[in-house]
């Protein structure tokens, strides 16, 4: 197979609005190293860690919500500061087309990645990278991935874009269903529960034989009891006290501590987003007294996606993919996103 020596893809350019993304039709096709294989991108979601990532919403600088950041920033990234132009994209579904040395991956497999890929060192165990931000990701017709990072799903009978909307919010909903130790029979709160990340949580919380509790709006309730809930609490609406084993947060925000109360003594809060706002009040004798435990949840060790590429490849969960959008049409597509109208996920598709 010849491979052209450019492709089309979105470059950003700095932080900022969708001003920042930029179609380019002249980016050079990266080339495999050692260890290395090139995947010509056949589907990419549209998540929230993009968004922020674009938006600079990392940055220590800002305390809003994401929807209302408005500054400019100098370390917006993951890990710090980027380097532009970034191509962005940590949801891949793709198949490879070309391998380095030492890569044992056959041409033509269909593969998928994490987008918080671990990198543990003796310093940090926890360390990670993230595709689309600390290098190039799936935003455009072509990716170079370490063969370590991928996984080969060419056996699923989920669709090129079913997979393209799995990576990040499946990945994060599992991470934190993992970290907070759900299990059968458990009572579980989810908030969000009609975004990505949410309907995720509900779908593999549902798995691991939870009673679920999903946070979201009247016009959303039905795709959140069709993911698995089998209740609704109405967004905005007071949790009961001291009803839940867990819960489940990407929102934070004001309500905040309503879901440390909503906590079963010795229950479990684990958190991975914040899309409401960062900054929260606590009592902390509302989590001492009653032993809650709390769960930061972003490196996700190998075995998470482990079990979710086992997931994928036998047809046991299936994202619910809204709608999608041609790659160049991105900022519309983030912008549909970040306005929280369509449950589940939106998928980008690169030019044919």
């Amino acid at each position: 197979m010849t491979l052209p020596n450019t492709m089309k893809g979105v470059c950003l350019t700095h932080h900022g609005g969708p001003e920042a993304l930029e179609w380019r039709e002249d980016i050079p096709v990266p080339v495999p190293g050692s260890g290395q294989v090139l995947v010509r991108v056949l589907a990419a979601g549209v998540n929230n860690t993009d968004i922020n990532t674009r938006i600079g919403w990392y940055s220590s600088d800002v305390t809003g919500a994401t929807e209302g950041v408005d500054q400019e920033v100098e370390a917006g990234g993951h890990a710090g500061a980027l380097t532009f132009p970034r191509i962005q994209g940590g949801d891949l579904c793709g198949r490879v087309v070309a391998i380095g040395s030492n890569v044992d991956l056959a041409i033509g497999a269909r593969i998928t990645s994490p987008i918080n890929l671990p990198r543990p060192t003796a310093s940090n165990p926890h360390g990670y990278t993230v595709l689309g931000s600390e290098f190039d990701g799936a935003f455009a017709e072509y990716c170079l991935v370490e063969t370590a990072d991928i996984y080969d799903v060419s056996a699923s009978p989920l669709s090129d874009i079913e997979i393209a909307a799995i990576p990040c919010a499946f990945g994060t909903a599992e991470l934190l269903l993992t970290r907070a130790g759900v299990g059968d029979g458990q009572s579980v709160l989810i908030t969000g529960a009609s975004g990505g990340v949410g309907m995720a949580a509900v779908q593999l919380a549902q798995l691991r034989g939870a009673e679920i509790t999903g946070v979201t709006s009247p016009t959303k309730a039905t795709a959140v009891r069709d993911a698995g809930a089998t209740h609704i609490l109405a967004r905005g609406a007071t949790p009961e006290a001291a009803a839940y084993d867990v819960v489940i947060d990407v929102v934070g925000g004001e309500a905040w501590p309503s879901l440390i109360r909503a906590l079963k003594p010795g229950g479990h809060y684990a958190v991975s987003g914040a899309i409401a706002g960062p900054m929260v009040t606590a009592d902390l004798r509302e989590i001492y007294l009653p032993d809650i435990t709390l769960h930061g949840c972003t490196y996700q060790p190998p075995e998470v996606f482990e079990r979710l590429v086992m997931l994928i490849n036998t047809g046991k969960i299936k994202p619910l993919v809204s709608a999608t959008y041609p790659l160049q049409d991105i900022a519309r597509a983030q912008e549909d996103f970040m306005s929280k109208q369509l449950p589940g996920k939106l998928v980008l598709l690169p030019p044919a």
